[in-house]
């Protein structure tokens, strides 16, 4: 019976043949195990419909099943429209990307063409022109320099800038700024307002070259006397204008004690360099009172960034080249410095575009780890000037004040009236002390505003 149960069973047709995954796998009988046919005939009768061949060949042909929460049906619409954000915001990227690339190589011909021997520097007016590219392009200058420095081409990133911002350009807005600001000057203490131009009072100051000796512990009126009764033939004087005429020196100090002139000095120093009278080799001066680098004693920025706080008209100037052009520094008024000036354990620094403290940037370009090249100008009192070591100083100078003749020009220069300039000098001659103190400065404002002011009453009431 079990024979002709088998002969009667319908042979499988050609087509549910093609794939061994349209019919399950054959099952291997043992004797007497009838078990398999029966489950094999139960999985026959079974009503529920198999998966058809199409369906299971890969999981990618229907869509992942959502979850849903009751009531909410948004799910269904959310990943179309994260996929559309997706592809809208890589839209914007790929346009953004091909207008970014295509301004920088026009910027790169542009700094190409600069390079060449023949191509005029751009004139300051041509820098200023096109104001709603400007900021774009100084990007691109500053992501061409930084990359060129990288490279070790620090030379043709010079080029580059010097041709788009040239040096005269820098220098003629510094000379002007400092003009404005050194032209007139408050004697003593003025009122608000109450200045005179410099130009018309200023005497020359007796200056010598070395220091007498070590710090006095007199009075600063007993360091005068002395030093009024000590024989000419001992100093050599020198003018101001005169400090970096020899090419070796580098760092000069000033020694003066107060009210001596020491600030009056600088301040017609620059005068005179940023009226085109003095010093005309030197490219740039950078007068930093130590009054006003105290207020920056907690900030961390480089020599570069110092130097666009205080100059402003230079923020576009990104890299020194004292190699190329002298550059001054003025450090006025040590005796007011606040700073550690920690000449020992400061760290090294040679990047003027590298951030560090205001103390570290001022020990490094003392000492000559910075700009090497720059020159520097430093003026204390005596007492303060130890601070600055001996090995970073390659001139010492003495403001004396004074001399005798200078005493009588200052008050034919501070008073109008000669008539009334002559009886003040008399007056003045007649009392050696206040004579021998009028060696300073500021004893000499002191007088001829007193003087001058009691002279006019007397006439008066006459």
């Amino acid at each position: 019976m079990m024979k002709r149960k088998r002969s009667d069973s319908p042979k499988p047709s050609c087509v549910s043949m093609k794939s061994d995954e349209s019919m399950d796998r054959p099952f291997e009988f043992r004797d007497g195990d009838s078990s398999a046919v029966k489950r094999m005939m139960k999985r026959k009768r079974s009503d529920s419909p198999k998966p058809s061949c199409v369906s299971m060949k890969s999981d990618k042909s229907m869509d992942r099943p959502f979850e849903f929460r009751d009531g909410d049906s948004s799910a269904v619409k959310r990943p179309q429209k994260k996929k559309s954000n997706r592809n809208k915001l890589d839209s914007i990227f790929k346009e953004l990307e091909h207008k970014v690339i295509t301004l920088i190589k026009y910027e790169l011909k542009r700094f190409r063409k600069l390079l060449s021997p023949d191509y005029p520097a751009c004139t300051e007016r041509e820098v200023e022109d096109d104001e709603d590219l400007q900021s774009v392009r100084e990007g691109a200058l500053k992501i061409t320099l930084h990359v060129l420095k990288n490279m070790n081409h620090t030379d043709l990133a010079k080029t580059v800038q010097n041709k788009l911002y040239p040096v005269v350009a820098y220098q003629q807005k510094l000379k002007s700024n400092l003009r404005e600001k050194c032209k007139r000057i408050n004697e003593g203490i003025s009122q608000h307002g109450s200045s005179a131009l410099l130009k018309e009072i200023y005497t020359e100051l007796y200056i010598t070259e070395g220091w007498s000796g070590d710090v006095n512990n007199e009075h600063e009126v007993r360091q005068i006397e002395t030093a009024s009764r000590r024989p000419a033939t001992q100093e050599t004087p020198i003018k101001c204008n005169d400090l970096f005429k020899d090419k070796s020196i580098r760092t000069v100090l000033t020694k003066g004690v107060a009210g001596i002139g020491k600030t009056v000095s600088v301040q017609k120093f620059i005068l005179d360099w940023a009226e085109g009278k003095a010093n005309q080799d030197i490219t740039f001066m950078f007068p930093l009172p130590f009054r006003e680098l105290n207020l920056m004693k907690q900030e961390n920025l480089s020599l570069m960034n110092l130097l666009h706080h205080f100059f402003p008209e230079m923020r576009k100037l990104e890299l020194i080249d004292c190699d190329s052009y002298k550059v001054l520094f003025i450090f006025d008024g040590l005796d007011e410095c606040r700073l550690p000036l920690n000449f020992q354990s400061n760290e090294r620094l040679c990047d003027v575009t590298e951030s560090a403290s205001v103390d570290v940037l001022l020990t490094n370009l003392i000492k000559g780890n910075l700009l090497p090249s720059a020159l520097l100008w430093i003026t204390s009192r005596p007492g303060a000037a130890n601070q600055i070591p001996l090995e970073c100083v390659d001139l010492v100078t003495e403001v004396r004040g004074f001399s005798d003749p200078q005493k009588e020009e200052y008050f034919r220069k501070r008073i109008s009236d000669q008539n009334l300039a002559n009886k003040i000098i008399t007056h003045m001659k007649s009392s050696r002390s206040l004579y021998i103190m009028c060696h300073i400065p500021v004893f000499c404002w002191i007088s001829a505003t007193v003087l001058e002011r009691m002279l006019v009453m007397l006439k008066c009431s006459l």
